[in-house]
């Protein structure tokens, strides 16, 4: 019996009444359980939980037990069948299925914009540009999840804008779609208790809020107050226990305050179950290029973020340095993709040029237009996984694919040429070169097969191997 079939069989709610009574009793049994019947899968991952379960000392350990303390049991429940039995253990293997039958990239999440509107404008954000009048209807994020769900992609996110604009559509799809997961990147000042409320009732909807650094930092970028409604949003939701997450953008102003001890322990005090890192983008024609760390600043970043997470007990992800894990750019739909509050099906959430509009063509229609098949032919990008994006480290190839593909600027507001753009990353990207091959090689030799990634990964993306 393989672990999905009697994970099913047992019952996730089984599982997560017997963890809530006495977890330092019970989630080492759980273990037992799960390497019994795992059928050999996931070895490095069901080692690593363990040894986070049963070594006090481990800096996870405390991580796991606020995982328990902390949520809701009936929102544990939803959020493990969702992601793990539904997302992962069910549609991964049809994910797979489609990716070798249609010969395109099947996404793990789609990502989506409700609506173009925020009630904020923060500096450097290229989504004030697209104005406030453009919104995906009700029906149509129905149809792209229900599209979504035939291709076994369970996991979507929400962007903008500011998603919370839409709040009673959002909460009518949760409770349409209860078998996917919802996590929305929100400015966090529209969570109220009424909002918290219905987010306890569904248990599949999760902020990652944005946060710049500390009030300071934050308030200067997203405008005055903003800390201080956050804090209050995120009150709210520890007294419902419900799960968050941050979100936070580096540049070359805040670099070190978003990645200092004192800001990373001051998530953990929050609450805060996870935090992404994302490296400024220099998007749309108003963006400040003056934002972009430079080398030094980045390897900072680089080396902070990966001390933080081996010795705290919060759970991050770089996006922009942990492209090892996935073989390079997870964009292009290979791990995700990016529909707009217009409509247009945009390859990266950073990168908007289409040739598909999901008004006009099927999701699976939009992942064989030419601008995506040019990211699955071309995959990945770089050889060198601290250089993954086609824009900003590699921005040839951007200037190449849409060349090649006739895609053109889905910004509805103020469309950027792709020279404007990627004249903005020529001179980065050929900086960042030279640590980035440093910091790689070093890399390599400590773990040797890291060397040979990028081979792999075009292989597996063109079928050459299973």
């Amino acid at each position: 019996m393989g672990f999905k079939t009697t994970l099913q069989k047992v019952g996730v709610d089984k599982l997560i009444e017997y963890a809530y009574k006495d977890p330092e009793t019970s989630l080492p049994k759980i273990m037992d359980w799960a390497d019994k019947f795992s059928g050999g899968e996931f070895p490095s991952q069901r080692k690593a939980i363990r040894e986070a379960i049963e070594n006090k000392d481990h800096p996870y350990h405390e991580f796991i037990l606020h995982m328990l303390r902390d949520t809701d049991p009936n929102v544990m429940k939803t959020l493990i069948t969702n992601f793990f039995i539904n997302a992962n253990l069910i549609g991964w293997p049809k994910q797979e299925k489609l990716r070798k039958e249609y010969g395109c990239n099947i996404p793990w999440a789609i990502l989506l914009d409700p609506t173009s509107a925020c009630n904020l404008h923060c500096t450097g954000c290229w989504a004030a540009e697209y104005g406030n009048k453009l919104n995906l209807t009700f029906d149509e994020i129905d149809s792209i999840i229900t599209q979504g769900k035939e291709l076994g992609i369970y996991m979507y996110i929400y962007t903008g804008g500011e998603p919370m604009v839409r709040k009673a559509d959002l909460i009518k799809i949760c409770e349409k779609h209860d078998d996917c997961l919802f996590l929305t990147f929100t400015n966090g000042t529209l969570i109220d208790e009424a909002f918290a409320d219905e987010m306890l009732r569904v248990g599949n909807f999760i902020p990652a809020i944005s946060l710049e650094g500390d009030q300071g930092d934050t308030d200067s970028r997203r405008g005055d107050g903003v800390y201080q409604k956050v804090q209050n949003a995120m009150k709210i939701m520890r007294e419902r226990r419900l799960p968050y997450g941050i979100s936070s953008c580096y540049t070359s102003v805040n670099y070190k305050s978003i990645t200092s001890d004192e800001y990373y322990q001051s998530l953990i005090d929050m609450g805060a179950f996870f935090i992404w890192y994302f490296h400024y983008m220099p998007v749309g024609n108003d963006a400040a290029p003056e934002l972009l760390p430079n080398p030094e600043q980045r390897e900072w970043v680089y080396h902070r973020i990966r001390k933080l997470r081996a010795e705290k007990p919060l759970f991050a992800m770089d996006f922009q340095h942990d492209a090892e894990y996935v073989g390079g750019c997870i964009a292009g739909g290979k791990r995700y993709l990016h529909i707009n509050a217009n409509g247009d099906v945009d390859p990266c959430v950073f990168i908007h040029y289409s040739n598909a509009n999901i008004r006009e063509m099927s999701l699976l229609d939009a992942l064989r237009s030419p601008i995506f098949m040019a990211y699955h032919d071309n995959m990945p990008f770089n050889d060198n996984m601290l250089r993954p994006c086609p824009m900003l480290e590699n921005p040839e190839f951007l200037r190449k694919m849409v060349a090649e593909t006739g895609a053109h600027s889905t910004d509805p507001m103020s469309p950027e040429s792709v020279e404007h753009l990627c004249a903005k990353c020529d001179q980065y990207a050929a900086h960042w070169k030279g640590k980035a091959d440093e910091l790689w090689q070093a890399e390599c030799a400590q773990r040797p097969e890291l060397a040979d990634i990028a081979d792999r990964e075009r292989k597996n993306t063109r079928g050459e191997e299973k």
